[in-house]
């Protein structure tokens, strides 16, 4: 490794220490340590859980809103989160150990209601938790909808929209997201 380069990782081990101490400070709750890039936590802060190893890249956003008691986003051990992506929680999303997710993903737990002769803005949150189990692998571009579960060992495909269960070790892409195969060693 040049001089150069191994300045520029002092640099940002040094920047994610910063962060991890400036969000800890504002009540995330961080495990160990976390390897913070250049992240959003706009609000809510106390209604996130980062666990030891966890990994989130630039301009990742974590983004809870009036979570209740309990809810809000929790990231398992080890799990790294790429560039671009948003986990948008108003329940509770819960991300397994291990997992890899894509840049420019969308994760979320809620939508809006759409009922007749009410204003778009008016209309309520519908809302129903979001899991993601251990060593899943989520691609560029995916967006995983309110009340999915994603089963351990599986993996979404780039640009895939998950709207229902995904099985443990099953491999799912598509528009809506469909079962293609499953991991032989998944068990």
């Amino acid at each position: 490794m040049s001089l150069a380069a191994k300045l520029i990782q002092i640099a940002r081990g040094a920047s994610s220490r910063r962060r991890n101490w400036w969000f800890r400070a504002l009540g995330v709750q961080i495990e160990g340590r976390a390897w913070l890039r250049n992240i959003s936590i706009p609000r809510d802060w106390h209604s996130i859980r980062l666990a030891d190893g966890v990994a989130l890249d630039d301009h990742v956003v974590l983004l809870c809103t009036a979570c209740p008691s309990g809810g809000g986003i929790s990231i398992g051990n080890s799990s790294y989160i790429n560039r671009f992506t948003m986990i948008d929680a108003s329940i509770a999303i819960m991300i397994g150990r291990n997992c890899m997710i894509g840049p420019h993903c969308y994760i979320t737990d809620h939508d809006h209601g759409f009922a007749p002769g009410m204003l778009v803005r008016d209309q309520p949150l519908r809302g129903a938790a979001t899991t993601i189990g251990d060593n899943v692998w989520i691609g560029a571009g995916a967006i995983i909808l309110k009340g999915v579960t994603i089963g351990d060992n599986a993996v979404v495909a780039a640009g895939a929209i998950v709207t229902s269960a995904v099985a443990p070790g099953a491999v799912v892409a598509g528009v809506p997201a469909r079962q293609q195969r499953m991991i032989a060693d998944a068990g």
